[in-house]
């Protein structure tokens, strides 16, 4: 293996372990600062020993054992300065070590999942519902602060000065890294699904660089949400949230042709989807509606099945789907919603009908540069026959997506208005 080799092989083991690195730091040092720097601190031995003796058996437990190390130097050093002499160095040693011993062996939530415990924290109430997303996109996720913007559609400086506030807040309020227990659970909950779903968004349809999907994240939320959902088995949203998820991910392997360019789901080849976990879904889906489910995990997993239950694109249910959306923008308005609302009533009404809709949202704030919103409006002209109007929309919205692929995709689309005027 070359040089250049090693180093990405290094890199790509540390974007898989960083979220669970960070997470048993954080819970040992109580600073999710300083649980990324001693996480930074790994990679770097790591990309210095790793070439010359490669890649451990267990990475994930090198790079802790490291970062533990780099832990228990920094806080001997610290009472270095403060004890002065040899002997009381030797008994802070020793309780650090102690200490140290104790905090690893009191993994007593009953979750038994540092990771999870990470999400609690950051989800806590002391934090803004945007700020709560943020940080556990960047902790957990490993996400740019311009990356979350997208998924926000916020600014990138926004996000930045919300995760540092988030940040501050947790090490001022000397939060427990740990799962909460009763009543405090159940009244972060639904920001922690929130959150997962977030995760498993950006890695369902990646809001930059030159893939599409990420996979990892997207099996990271699945992890989660499995785990919460063996916790709460009767909690109607959770398991709305694990099978959209489930659903969702059935499809991962079809949104990307040979090349890895984008397949749009009335493209895909069904064939490769993934019927274990669309079965997955479509139990828990059951389960959630057999509780009287009607929040909004429980309608976009339902909206997810109506697309799994399709053996050909043009068996889908569209005006079933319309009708979802319909009831979801009520439980649940946002202007995306209304986006895929019009999308749906323009598969299951003609074009016209979605173009009527877009009209209603076209001024949100929040859709002004999301790129979603001009590629519809270019779908439903071009089906309308209005081909050159839906050109313009399409390179607008080329113009406006961070992700290579999708470009390319919008750009083949305008292109493929002049063939068809």
């Amino acid at each position: 293996m070359t040089a250049g080799e090693t180093h990405r092989a290094i890199e790509a083991t540390f974007r898989i372990e960083r979220a669970r690195l960070i997470a048993g730091l954080a819970r040992m040092v109580r600073s999710v600062d300083l649980a990324e720097e001693l996480a930074q601190d790994a990679l770097v031995v790591a990309l210095s020993e790793w070439p010359k003796t490669g890649v451990p058996a267990n990475p994930g437990a090198w790079l802790m054992a490291v970062a533990k190390r780099r832990a228990i130097d920094s806080l001997r050093h610290d009472r270095m300065r403060e004890g002065k002499h040899a002997e009381i160095a030797r008994t802070l040693d020793e309780k650090i070590e102690g200490a140290v011993e104790a905090i690893e062996a009191a993994v007593d939530d009953d979750l038994g999942d540092e990771l999870l415990g990470l999400i609690f924290t950051a989800c806590h109430p002391i934090l803004s519902p945007e700020a709560r997303a943020a940080l556990t996109l960047r902790v957990v996720g490993g996400l740019t602060t311009d990356e979350i913007a997208r998924a926000f559609l916020s600014t990138e400086a926004t996000i930045a000065q919300r995760i540092v506030r988030a940040k501050k807040a947790i090490a001022k309020a000397g939060l427990a890294f740990e799962v909460p227990r009763g009543a405090e659970r159940a009244a972060r909950l639904a920001s922690v699904l929130e959150v997962v779903y977030l995760i498993f968004n950006e890695g369902h349809a990646a809001t930059a660089g030159d893939d599409l999907v990420r996979p990892g994240l997207c099996l990271e939320a699945l992890r989660l949400g499995r785990i919460l959902a063996g916790l709460m088995p009767e909690d109607a949203e959770v398991l709305g949230l694990l099978a959209l998820m489930e659903i969702q991910a059935s499809r991962l392997k079809a949104r990307t042709g040979p090349d890895g360019s984008f397949v749009p789901l009335t493209e895909q080849d069904r064939s490769r989807w993934d019927q274990l976990l669309i079965r997955r879904g479509l139990d828990a889906l059951a389960r959630a509606e057999a509780l009287g489910g009607d929040g909004p995990y429980v309608l976009q997993a339902a909206l997810a099945a109506c697309h799994a239950r399709a053996r050909r694109a043009a068996d889908t249910d569209w005006p079933r789907i319309a009708a979802l959306y319909d009831r979801l923008r009520v439980v649940s308005p946002s202007p995306v919603v209304d986006l895929n609302r019009a999308i749906a009533h323009s598969m299951a009404f003609g074009p016209e009908a979605g173009l009527r809709l877009l009209e209603e949202i076209a001024d949100a704030a929040a859709l002004r540069s999301y790129a979603p919103l001009p590629a519809a409006r270019g779908d439903f002209l071009f089906r309308a026959g209005r081909r050159a109007e839906a050109r313009s929309e399409f390179e607008a919205a080329a113009s406006l997506t961070r992700n290579e692929r999708e470009r390319a995709f919008l750009l083949a689309r305008a292109e493929a208005c002049d063939r068809h005027g």
